[in-house]
C-alpha cells in the first residue's frame, strides 16, 4: 500500500473507513464507485443489486481500491476519477 495523502491509501486492502473503488466489467468497461463496505458492495454489483450500470455487465472484478478517513474526500475522490477519460482510468488501475 502507498500512502498519496494524508488521508487516503490506496491498494487492495486499506485501512480506512471509506472507499472509492473501480470495477472491470464483463464487457471490459469501468465502473468507479463509493462504499463503506467493499466485499459487500463488489458482491451485491455481481448479483444484479448495484448500480443499475453494472446489472446488465456482469460478472465485474474489483481492479482498485482508494481508503479514505471522511466520507466527504471519498466522495470528492470518487467525484474526480469518474470526471477521468477511459485511458486515464485504465492508467489508474493498471490496465494500460
Amino acid at each position: 500500500m502507498t500512502a498519496d495523502s494524508d488521508d487516503r491509501e490506496v491498494g487492495a486492502d486499506p485501512d480506512g473507513d471509506h472507499y472509492v473503488y473501480v470495477l472491470e466489467c464483463a464487457d471490459g468497461s469501468l465502473y468507479t464507485g463509493y462504499t463503506t463496505e467493499v466485499e459487500r458492495r463488489v458482491a451485491e454489483h455481481n448479483a444484479g443489486e448495484g448500480a443499475k450500470y453494472t446489472r446488465g455487465r456482469t460478472p465485474v472484478e474489483l481492479v482498485h481500491v482508494e481508503s479514505f478517513d471522511s466520507k466527504s474526500a471519498a466522495m470528492s475522490r470518487e467525484y474526480e476519477i469518474k470526471q477521468f477519460s477511459r485511458r486515464e482510468k485504465a492508467e489508474l488501475v493498471g490496465l494500460d
